[in-house]
């Protein structure tokens, strides 16, 4: 394989598979709490501790998608170095959230509010990236550094809660 090319995405696949180790760990805690309530299978009703990690569980895997989505496209098409970070930044966040959510449902609330920011960044980096590729088709015109200096800037502010 190429070494450029790989050198690209790199950084994507290491938070991919960080991610689906994430997905893992999550999937042990629903697979554990529902032996904790003695079911042979996976019910949606149970334990209130059972539908916590399960209701938690699935609303991470809802936007898990998403997420991958727009990480891989905000780093082909933008910058690959504030679309990992922010994509670990997310992970963290989901982290945040999926803990929070077996606490008081309301402990998962900031969570979600810095992911949603996150998600809108990704999106906008990727659409940055689209449009100025149909700038360089259409126009000739090349804004790519200056996108990458402005996503290079902006992904450190996404720490400030």
């Amino acid at each position: 394989m190429d070494h450029e090319i790989v050198g690209d995405i790199v950084l994507l696949a290491v938070v991919t598979l960080i991610s689906v180790i994430q997905n893992v760990s999550f999937a042990f805690k629903v697979e554990n709490e529902s032996k904790n309530q003695h079911s042979r299978s996976f019910q949606r009703t149970g334990t209130p501790a059972y539908e916590k990690v399960y209701t938690a569980n699935q609303n991470c895997i809802d936007a898990y998608p998403t997420f991958l989505a727009m990480l891989w496209c905000a780093g082909v098409f933008c910058s690959q170095a504030p679309a990992a970070f922010a994509g670990l930044m997310y992970l963290f966040v989901r982290q945040k959230y999926f803990v929070g959510y077996l606490g008081e449902k309301t402990q998962s609330t900031p969570g979600y509010i810095f992911g949603k920011r996150i998600m809108l960044f990704l999106f906008l980096m990727s659409l940055a990236g689209i449009l100025n590729y149909y700038l360089v088709f259409c126009f000739g015109s090349n804004m790519e550094k200056y996108i990458k200096t402005i996503s290079g800037t902006i992904s450190p502010l996404l720490l400030i809660p």
